[in-house]
């Protein structure tokens, strides 16, 4: 068969011969010759044996089943045919491109419907919503882009693609273009392919095929065939196939992910036998917690027609693409009734039996279903109305299945619902609305007797289902989400159907999780109490947008009202639930209510059906229907203590939370009480109890409603009677009980402020919902300045998910840029503090706290009186006009006056200055409103309010108490209330402006003079009391000035000889320094060479962190160490692909230029005596052995690999440098007397200086930096120790030298100490290692490295060309020691010193001429730069070397464009070398070095002339010279990273899994050192390292940073920084929004861009090597982190 097939591919016409052979059978119907076609090649194509083929499948089922069906499509070959339907074919206005996962999705704030309105990126860019105020997500996959869809968009809805042409026709049938006989074949073909394929997707028998498809032949061939579930771990799968079918972890690996990708995979082929045997073993294995794993034993004829209806429903979605006309014909064809009547259409059995299918079949279907009926309107809607009429089952599937949401058919809810029309047309015609929410009550079956809702016991399959059952309030919220502007009669009948049901759900919440105050002992059980406030979370924005459809129409909220107060009534079952009724009786008032004690009865959190009563009523007022149907309403019907009731019990039960009384009852009543008045439930709930105490205080007598709530409250015997106080605070000495009492009355009196003073509400007060926001705005930034973010957070957000701030808060606040670190800041407007009112209603106490504090700071700043007096408030609306009555009741009255007596007479603690603060503040209330009304009034007799007339009579016989005026009199002299003088102060000045103002209507206008006198007397009085105390602070300054002056003055004659010798020391110091500073160029300071200048030779004396023992540092001296640490390091390669060597061979005495990795050391610069560290280190080691195993996790120090903190700044150390003084052989310092030989064996470096301690502490760094240098186990005797030591030391000085010169800092004076001190030390130490080591070994580094001559160099070795010259040098120099300890006849230290700093320089410049010198440019030359015998020099020595080296050097003429290149290339390398030298000699470097060049200082200059004429030795090198480095080295930087982060996006969503075939990978990762995109934190892409899978990115760091790594985890827009296998931290991104902040998580979804200075940030903490640092800080700081399995990432 294969020849035939490859004969037919090659001439082109095997798909038109087996379409005329198929269909050319006038006898057979064209079903059943299609189907003989498929049942005899699909078996011979698909499931041929174990290993699947697909490359081969592809294109075997493209000739032989494709093909002919294009074919007869067409009539003619397809390629033409399909290219002529695409050309008639009028583009789409929709777009419908359907989004990848992760791919990025835009939405505009100001004109999307509703947020669900997405454009993919090309519709973005080329739309004008670019210019608004956008959301950018990153999707889940699935959805597709609504550009085109004018009902998704309130403006702007086509970008530049798909805006229509003016003569577009959309409306004409699109089959218009296609002939009858096209019509008919492609209806033909599309039945009959879609029907096999629904047929076999839905297929369940595992051993046989639908008639029609029987195979010729049948053999005994199966497939074990494992199908993904969600109950499963990944872990449990890859154990169990590991069993069952004999496999690796990496086939098991493999299988577990192909099954969780596609839904399902063949884990074993073969007969019969052999597949059950596996089945058996995994259903055995995973069936004894959960139900097993799904597997069936299928035929293998089976599978590959499954496999090919795959296959066919994506050639559907793709030929489709070419035409209107064979979209429309296939929608047809999908929702085509047969005679089976309802639900008998192929995309009803589909949708039906969505929950059998596996996750790919579901996959295809899904989009063959977005790409056909969701792209054709006609059809979309039909589609609709077959979804809503299987509503219910399709639901009720979902909840039963276990496969997440994007899985199921349940999910395209979303892309019907949303469409405003569609929806509305759903409710009225199939009663949506309804439907859902009865499905939703039907699932939630668990009540209590009262039919409430029971979470109390659920079992976790219960909890599972509730779970699921969530996603129904999201597919209300999508069907409620655009208002309906116009109102037609069955939709109100359908819309307040709809709501009746709703009331059901709410009636079936309304008391539900009821709670009763535990006395005597603690709660044994938390209750659950976070299934009911889900509940209540997903619900709120439902209640939310409930109203607001019931606002747009005035007979809905009519109606809505009635039905609401029915089911409140219904509730209450008579409202007195057999409680006691009682008569309460106060200030010649009394009221009949009942007997009730919050702290003894039931009582709930969840109130539903009182609080959407409240929210309606409030609508009735902002609708103004109250006023103007009033006959329609049941406002007389209504009961206010009823409907105060519930919401008083539920404010007193916070208040008494607050005072402590509930204790008892555990965590779980604090956490109902947080998020009551939480930003995502206080709206529906805190808010709504409000709204309904105001109205029902607006329609009751005030003394009433104040009885009531002090009876509530329990607190109605305390006020009732003048003297129970006493008798009760003489019976109840216990504190607690008083301070309980005490809380109560704050909390009571704060209630009764927000009752008559939170009037930002629209319909409560005369209002905009934009003053609600302001205010909101405004409280916030009265505690501090806050970030967007924060800001948002503290706003309540409408369904749209957004809060309304950006309409309002540059009226309110000024904003304030971020810098490097932080975020951007908003800060409030001057002008916008005298809103501030300290008992806002949404204030914490906590938040109270710190904005009184900053407001009173604020106020003492500005030089104004520290009283925080109320806000000025708006007028009441009149549906609520009477509230104001509260503030001037004669039971108010009494309580306020109660708690002034208290004050004034102080005693046992039974009152607070809380309690007067708000009495303070309730006054100031009733006032402004008193001088408000004053102000608006015409006449006087117009208003009502007379509180000051109330406030100025005493009380009456008997008691004769003093007026509430007399008592505020009294208390502002009271010293013990210095706190609130300001505040009395204000007040008696506003009761004063208020006479004023009242006498002034009565009386002449003369009498003005006389209150602006009375007036101006107070403020004078004011005046002279605030001066007299700033002149009292100011004589008490002086006082303390003067005799902390005096004591100074006493000290220093007690200790006069010590300051002498103070003195004497620093003027010694001072000409000394004087003395020997170079002040011309003859004393120029030079620290290497026979003229060295003298060292500084200052003792040096430590402390040690541990002991705080003082001691110095000294050859024979206690070891004094530094915490060091040391790692290897790619930041400087230039060439990260190299392989690592082996490290037991390698020979790292030649570096290679590229770098491919290198040491670095780095200390935090704390110092330890050697012996005080051992001890420390020890005593870490042992608390580690002592934890118990089980306990063990990751530390963010690895004891076993010789990590630690260190013992100050906890920062990551893995060793100690010893501190050496500089050696007694390089004391020697240039004089004008010549020193003999026999002087100098004097001087001689002795073979061992060091004290014992000492060379222990060389060893152990030495040992250290070898072991983790290159990667073994440590061995002190290995000669290769002091090589890794002058590596490392030479690696450290370049990372240092490219740090300076990339901050553009001068390379002395500008590190900070530690890195200053641990270069010093690390140059010491260096110096000093041979003296540990065997000395014939390190002499024989030493000739090696002299032997730069192919001569001498062993031929396995590099050529000296590929040596690293500062490498070489630190070597060369700190080897010679070992030489001349033994021999010291020949050069000098200094002198050898010197030479071989000139010889490898010259090899640095011959290098510089022969890798790095460009074609000459036309540049101009610049004046002044170099010397023409320089250049004359250079010029001679590049001839010598092009005579040598003629076909590879250009030609180069100008000396001056030479010389440039070489001053350029080598200049690096002296800076380098100048740092070595200074720090080796201890000679200061002089200040006019600070950024100069460094030649003088190292005796050296670039006079080629003196050192050019070494021809024999430069020749030998150009022989040699193979492969170099190019100089210059230009700094490794980090990747250049995209300004908009959505490009970035992108580029991560059309990113594939390397090792999936094809998969979108999850987490795509960039790393920043290299770019490299990554598919971390997944199965598929583990690697082996050390015998452990890690995952892909700690793999990575391992290739590309020797273990250290910088990533972007593109989907979270978040940094991770790994170190090794154990530790990691995340980081800020450098992308920041508009307003100064990071985006984690991409959750605010605001546009991101790349902020340099942040990248820069990071860069520069690569560069410093301290990535391991920040992650051991971050550790420490957040233990969290090191729980993470990092190396899983």
């Amino acid at each position: 068969m294969e020849e035939a097939l490859c004969e037919l591919s090659l001439n082109g016409r095997g798909g038109q011969l087996y379409s005329s052979c198929l269909f050319c059978c006038p006898s057979q119907p064209v079903p059943c010759l299609l189907y003989q076609h498929l049942a005899c090649y699909v078996p011979k194509i698909y499931c041929l044996g174990p290993n699947l083929n697909p490359q081969n499948e592809e294109l075997l089922a493209q000739l032989l089943l494709l093909a002919p069906l294009e074919w007869y499509l067409c009539d003619e070959d397809p390629s033409a045919g399909l290219a002529k339907l695409e050309q008639s074919n009028q583009p789409s206005q929709l777009c419908g491109h359907v989004f990848k996962v992760g791919e990025p999705t835009y939405s505009c704030r100001e004109c999307a419907a509703d947020p669900t309105c997405v454009l993919c990126m090309q519709c973005f860019l080329g739309s004008v919503h670019k210019e608004h105020r956008y959301r950018m997500t990153t999707s889940g996959g699935g959805g597709f882009c609504d550009c085109g869809d004018t009902e998704a968009w309130k403006k702007g809805p086509y970008c530049q693609k798909h805006e229509p042409n003016i003569s577009d026709t959309s409306q004409e049938d699109p089959l218009a273009h296609l002939s009858s006989d096209m019509i008919a074949r492609t209806r033909s073909i599309f039945s009959i392919v879609l029907k096999y394929s629904v047929d076999m997707l839905t297929w369940e028998k595992e051993d046989e095929l639908p008639s029609g498809l029987e195979p010729l032949e049948r053999g005994d061939t199966y497939y074990c065939m494992l199908f993904n579930d969600e109950v499963h771990t990944y872990e449990q799968v890859i154990y169990t196939l590991q069993k069952a079918v004999n496999c690796t972890q990496k086939e098991a690996v493999s299988f577990a992910t192909t099954v969780d990708r596609d839904g399902r995979k063949s884990v074993r082929y073969g007969d019969f036998q052999f597949c059950e045997q596996a089945k058996s073993v995994i259903v055995r294995n995973t069936s004894r917690q959960t139900k097993p794993l799904r597997v069936q034993v299928m035929h293998s004829s089976v599978v590959a027609h499954q496999c090919f209806a795959l296959k066919a429903l994506g050639w559907l979605s793709h030929v489709i693409g070419y035409s209107d006309a064979l979209r429309r014909i296939l929608c047809q064809v999908g929702l085509e009734k047969t005679l089976e009547g309802e639900n008998s259409s192929l995309v009803d059995t589909l949708m039906l039996c969505d929950s059998k299918m596996w996750k790919g079949a579901r996959n295809v279907y899904h989009q063959l279903l977005m790409s056909s009926l969701l792209m054709d309107l006609k059809y979309k809607k039909l589609f609709a109305i077959q979804f809503a009429k299987n509503y219910e089952r399709l639901q009720s599937d979902y909840v039963k299945d276990d496969h997440d949401r994007e899985f199921s058919v349940t999910d395209l809810s979303v892309q019907m619902f949303t469409v405003p029309s569609l929806a509305r047309m759903l409710i009225m015609e199939e009663n949506l609305m309804t439907t859902i929410i009865r499905t939703f009550v039907d699932h939630l079956r668990h009540r209590d007797q009262r039919g409430r809702f029971q979470f109390e016991r659920y079992t976790a399959q219960q909890a599972f289902k509730f779970r699921r059952v969530q996603s129904l309030i999201g597919d209300l919220k999508y069907v409620l989400i655009s208002r309906p502007t116009e109102w037609s009669d069955k939709l109100r009948e359908k819309f307040l159907e709809g709501f009746s049901a709703f009331l059901e759900l709410l009636k079936c919440m309304q008391g539900m999780d009821p709670v009763v105050r535990q006395v005597g002992q603690h709660i044994e059980m938390e209750p659950e109490w976070e299934a009911a406030f889900t509940l209540q979370m997903k619900l709120t924005h439902i209640i939310s947008m409930m109203q607001e459809w019931c606002a747009s129409d005035e007979k809905v909220l009519v109606e809505a009202y009635k039905f609401s107060l029915a089911a409140l009534t219904h509730c209450h079952g008579g409202f007195t639930d057999g409680e006691q009724p009682i008569t309460l009786s106060m200030s010649g008032h009394s009221v009949d209510t009942i007997r009730y004690c919050v702290s003894q009865e039931k009582v709930s959190i969840h109130l539903p059906v009182s609080r959407l009563l409240a929210g309606l009523h409030v609508l009735l007022s902002k609708t103004e229907v109250a006023y103007r149907f009033p006959e329609q309403l049941p406002l007389s019907e209504l009961s206010p203590p009823m409907l105060i009731e519930h919401p008083l019990r539920c404010l007193v039960l916070c208040a008494q939370v607050h005072a402590g009384m509930w204790r008892r009852n555990g965590f779980s009543l604090v956490n109902q009480i947080y998020y009551y008045h939480n930003v995502k439930c206080r709206v529906e709930m805190f808010d709504k109890d409000l709204i309904m105490l105001q109205a029902g205080a607006s329609m009751m007598d005030p003394n009433h409603f104040l009885m009531i709530v002090l009876s509530r409250f329990e607190l109605y015997h305390i006020f009732s009677s003048a003297d129970y106080r006493k008798r009760y605070n003489r019976e109840n000495a216990n504190k607690d009980i008083i301070q309980q009492n005490n809380t109560l009355i704050e909390e009571m009196l704060h209630l009764i402020m927000m009752v008559v003073g939170e009037r930002f509400a629209p319909g409560i007060g005369m209002v905009q919902s934009c003053d609600e926001i302001k205010r909101e705005i405004i409280h916030q930034l009265c505690i501090r300045p806050m970030a967007h973010s924060e800001l948002v957070k503290a706003l309540p957000e409408n369904e749209n998910k957004e809060t309304g701030m950006e309409r309002v808060i540059d009226s309110v606040a000024s904003f304030k840029k971020p810098g490097v670190t932080g975020r951007g800041l908003y800060e409030l407007r001057p002008e916008c503090a005298k809103q501030f009112n300290l008992y806002f209603h949404h204030y914490s106490r906590a938040d109270q706290s710190k904005a009184e504090e900053a407001q009173r700071k604020l106020k003492r700043q500005n030089g104004e009186d520290s009283a925080l007096p109320p806000p000025v408030l708006p007028p009441l609306c009149p549906l609520f006009a009477s509230l104001v009555n509260l503030l001037q009741c004669d039971v108010l009255l009494a309580m306020l006056g109660t708690v002034l007596q208290w004050a004034v007479e102080p005693s046992g603690g039974h009152w607070s200055e809380s309690m007067l603060q708000r009495v303070l503040h309730l006054i100031g209330m009733a006032l402004l409103e008193e001088q408000q009304q004053l102000e608006n009034s015409i006449e006087e007799n117009d208003v009502g309010f007379n509180f000051t007339l109330k406030i100025s009579r005493p009380g009456e016989a008997p008691s004769n108490t003093p007026s509430i005026l007399a008592l505020l009199e009294t208390l502002q002299n009271a010293p013990h209330l210095e706190v609130h003088k300001d505040m009395i102060r204000w007040i008696l000045k506003t009761v004063a402006a208020i006479k004023t103002m009242r006498e002034r209507t009565t009386t002449a206008p003369e009498t003005d003079a006389v209150g602006q006198s009375q007036e101006e007397t107070v403020r004078d009085k004011d005046k002279a009391e605030r001066k007299r105390k700033a002149e009292m602070a100011r004589l008490r300054r002086e006082k303390i000035m003067a005799q902390m002056s005096e004591m100074q003055r006493h000290f220093i004659n007690e200790n006069k000889e010590l300051f002498q010798q103070s003195l004497e020391e620093l003027e010694a110091s001072t000409s000394a320094s004087l003395e020997h500073s170079p002040t011309s160029p003859d004393t120029a300071s030079v620290c290497v060479g026979p003229r060295r200048s003298r060292p500084s030779e200052k003792r040096l004396v430590v402390t040690c962190i541990l002991c705080q023992e003082e001691q110095e540092v000294r050859e024979d001296g206690r070891a004094m160490v530094l915490a060091a640490f040391v790692q290897r390091s790619t930041v400087m390669s230039k060439n990260r692909r190299r392989p690592s060597p082996n490290p037991e061979r390698y020979d790292p005495l030649f570096m290679h230029p590229d770098l491919s990795f290198g040491t670095h050391t780095g200390s935090c610069g704390h110092i330890m005596h050697s012996h005080c560290w051992q001890r420390y280190f020890e005593a870490v080691q042992a608390k580690e052995q002592r934890r118990q195993q089980r306990l063990r996790v990751h530390t963010s120090y690895d004891v076993e690999n010789g990590e630690f903190l260190c013992p100050l700044c906890e920062c990551l150390s893995n060793t100690v440098i010893p501190l050496l003084p500089l050696t007694r052989g390089s004391k020697r310092y240039h004089t004008a007397t010549v020193l003999q030989s026999s002087d100098l064996a004097i001087l001689c470096f002795p073979r061992d200086p060091y004290s014992s301690s000492i060379k222990e502490m060389l060893t152990t760094f030495g040992t250290a930096t070898y072991k983790i240098g290159l990667k073994v186990h440590p061995n002190e005797q290995d000669p290769r120790v002091p090589i890794m030591c002058w590596t490392s030391c030479a690696y450290t000085i370049q990372s240092i030298e490219r740090l300076l010169v990339d901050e553009e800092k001068p390379l002395f004076g500008s590190l900070p100490c530690r890195q200053d001190d641990c270069l010093q030390s690390l140059i010491r130490f260096s110096s000093a290692c041979w003296t540990t080591s065997s000395l014939p070994s390190v002499q024989n580094h030493f000739i090696r490295l002299l032997a730069v001559s192919p001569s001498l160099s062993c031929i396995s070795e590099p050529t000296p060309f590929l040596l690293l010259s500062l490498g070489t040098q630190v070597s060369l120099v700190l080897s010679y020691s070992s030489v001349h300890c033994q021999d010291s006849s020949g050069l000098n230290v200094d002198s050898a010193q010197q030479h071989f700093l000139q010889v490898v320089t010259l090899a640095h410049v011959v290098q510089v001429l022969l890798t790095s010198i460009p074609a000459e440019t036309t540049m101009d030359q610049e004046t002044g730069a170099g010397s023409s015998e320089e250049e004359a020099a250079v010029c001679l020595l590049y001839g010598l070397l092009r005579r040598h080296l003629v076909s590879d050097l250009y030609e180069v003429t100008s000396g001056w464009h030479l010389w440039r290149c070489v001053k350029a290339g080598v200049l690096p390398y002296l800076r380098s070398a100048a740092l070595f030298f200074h720090h080796l000699n201890g000679v200061p470097a002089p200040p006019e070095l600070h950024g100069k060049s460094s030649t003088a200082y190292l005796s050296y200059t670039l006079s080629l002339s003196e050192h050019f004429h070494k021809e024999y030795r430069t020749t030998e090198w150009c022989e040699t010279a193979s492969c170099c480095a190019f100089f210059p080295r230009e700094s490794n930087r980090l990747i250049d990273l995209p300004d908009d982060y959505s490009a970035l996006i992108n580029q991560a969503s059309s990113f594939t899994c390397p090792k999936s075939g094809g998969d979108k990978s999850r987490a795509p990762t960039l790393c920043l050192v290299c770019g490299t995109m990554l598919c971390s934190q997944s199965y598929c892409c583990q690697a082996e390292l050390d015998g452990e899978d890690v995952g892909a990115c700690t793999a990575h760091t391992f290739t590309c940073g020797s273990g250290v790594g910088i990533f972007l985890r593109v989907r979270e827009s978040q940094v991770l920084f790994l170190a090794g296998k154990t530790k990691g931290c995340f980081y800020a991104p450098p992308y920041l929004d508009d307003y100064g902040e990071t985006d984690q998580g991409l959750r605010r979804g605001n546009p991101l861009h790349l902020c340099r200075e942040r990248y820069r940030k990071i860069q520069k903490l690569w560069r410093q090597h301290g990535i391991t640092e920040e992650i051991g800080h971050a550790q420490e700081a957040n233990q969290t982190l090191v729980g993470i399995d990092w190396q899983h990432l």
